[in-house]
Formats: structure tokens, sequence, C-alpha cells
């Protein structure tokens, strides 16, 4: 026998669907504060803390030397195929909804910059970062490279050296390294230390002094 439920009985089940809606806003909202927006950029998960750590302790220690550089000798945004260059495509994997033309450049779409944490919808607010800048990569080594060496370097899309933020924010970095100057957004740090130790790793570039020392402060709290 079905029991009827009374006007009360109503009111109660519908309390407690209300209940559970207001819980469950409650996670996804929190869950928001952790995950960030959805327009997330994807640049390759760099080497835990503890193995950058263990990087950074294997790389030489030097002063830097800038004599004869010339962003010219890092060919960059080279072709990636299908129209593509390097920054198309970074624009393409670190943004939401990106539409392209015919020559594969972004006419419509949305970036989360996780330097600083804001989000654009064109593609012209949005510069393609060297994490390890190419001047600074030059005092640290890659002097010493061949023209196909500095190329990979500054196209590779397979580390983590390549990400689309907010143009003046990478404008403000300029060639500087972590002793001189870290991401606006403090959260953030732990990953571009992961990512600029990863990155000086795998092409056996050296460190100075101040900056091993940064690093090593950033990823000792990681």
């Amino acid at each position: 026998m079905r029991l009827r439920r009374t006007r009360a009985t109503r009111g109660i089940y519908a309390r407690r669907r209300l209940g559970v809606l207001a819980a469950l806003t409650g996670l996804i909202s929190l869950a928001a504060l952790f995950t960030g927006p959805a327009a997330q950029a994807a640049l390759p998960t760099p080497v835990s803390a503890a193995t950058a750590r263990s990087y950074l302790a294997s790389l030489t220690v030097t002063s830097e030397d800038r004599t004869g550089y010339d962003r010219d000798l890092f060919p960059h945004w080279s072709s990636q195929g299908s129209n593509c260059n390097t920054r198309e495509v970074v624009l393409q994997r670190d943004g939401s909804n990106v539409e392209t033309d015919s020559s594969c450049a972004a006419v419509s779409g949305s970036w989360y910059s996780v330097y600083d944490g804001a989000t654009w919808s064109a593609a012209s607010d949005v510069d393609i970062d060297h994490l390890v800048p190419l001047a600074e990569a030059w005092d640290s080594g890659a002097d010493s490279w061949t023209t196909s060496r500095r190329e990979a370097f500054a196209n590779d899309l397979s580390r983590p050296q390549l990400i689309a933020v907010t143009d003046n924010v990478n404008q403000s970095k300029g060639d500087q390294d972590p002793a001189e100057w870290l991401p606006p957004r403090g959260g953030y740090h732990c990953i571009y230390a992961r990512a600029w130790v990863h990155v000086k790793h795998h092409y056996g570039l050296s460190v100075d002094s101040a900056e091993k020392s940064a690093l090593t402060g950033i990823l000792n709290g990681c």
C-alpha cells in the first residue's frame, strides 16, 4: 500500500532536496578555488619538487655572460605543420574553445593566465612565455649550441618551457631569473620553480648562485 505524503512531509522532502543542492553547490565552489577556471594553461607537467631539488643540486653554478647575445640566434615560432607555428599551437593548447582561421590564427577563445589569474578573450592580449628566457639560456650555456639546438629550445613543446600568459606580465618578466622575478600569483611559484629546473637540467644549462638560492628556497617549501 502506497503512503500518501501530507503537505508537511512534502515540505520536509523539499527542504532536504534544497539542502543537498546547497551542499553540492558549495562543494563545486570550493573545488573551483583549487582547480581554477576551465581555461587552464596546459603546461607540460614538470618534474616533482623532490626530483627538481635533485636536479638543481646537479646543475653547474657559475656566473653569467651575455656577450654576443642576439634573440635572432634562437629561431622561434617555427612551423609545426598545418599552417601553424609554435605560438599558434600553444595558443590552441592553453586556451579554451579556441577557434582558428584558415591560416591557423586564433580568432576567438579564452585564455587563463596562471601567472596572474587573469582571463582573456583576445589572443592579442596573450604572450607565449619562454619560461627559461632565451637570453637566460644564452647566459647559461646556449652560446655554445648549434643554431638547430637553439631553435629546438625556443620551440620546445615537450618540456614545460612554453606557456600562454598575460602579455604585460610576460613583458615585466623580461629575461629575469627566479632570483629577480616570480609570477605575481604566489600559488604558482612551486610549479614555476619545478619547470625552470626541469628545463635547465634537460638542456644542461647552468645557474648562478642567486638563482640557485632562490630556487632552493621555493622548492624546499613545495
